[in-house]
């Protein structure tokens, strides 16, 4: 099965911007909608954001909804998702997973995922 890779986390002060990627090991990439997730220490995980196979439909979180831009790059077999204007809140490690599913608007259902990525790590101070 397809293998995820996520990179670009860091450490950055509030109202700093980051671009994390997530990198697919196979390129079967354009086979799948892609998503985000993330997960604060000692809560639930999230879904962030979410992209359709072409890239032509996305879904957010209302809480990112404005600031974050997921987008996608099928010949590199990678996806981004741009963070600006963090806030602490938005401390977390970040997710990407991979899907089959064909209707974004449902890419907020964890249980529809095929694989998952490591997660990386970004964190906010205020």
């Amino acid at each position: 099965q397809v293998q995820l890779e996520e990179s670009g986390g860091g450490s950055v002060q509030a109202g700093d911007s980051l671009r994390i990627s997530c990198a697919a090991s196979v390129s079967t990439f354009s086979n799948y909608g892609v998503g985000w997730f993330r997960q604060a220490p000692g809560k639930e995980r999230e879904f962030v954001s979410g992209i359709s196979r072409s890239g032509d439909m996305t879904l957010y979180a209302d809480s990112v909804k404005g600031r974050f831009t997921v987008s996608r790059d099928n010949a590199k077999n990678t996806a981004y998702l741009q963070m600006n204007s963090l806030t602490a809140e938005d401390t977390a490690v970040y997710y990407c997973a991979v899907t089959i599913f064909t209707v974004p608007s449902a890419y907020s259902r964890q249980n529809l995922y095929d694989a998952w990525g490591q997660g990386t790590q970004v964190v906010v101070s205020s």
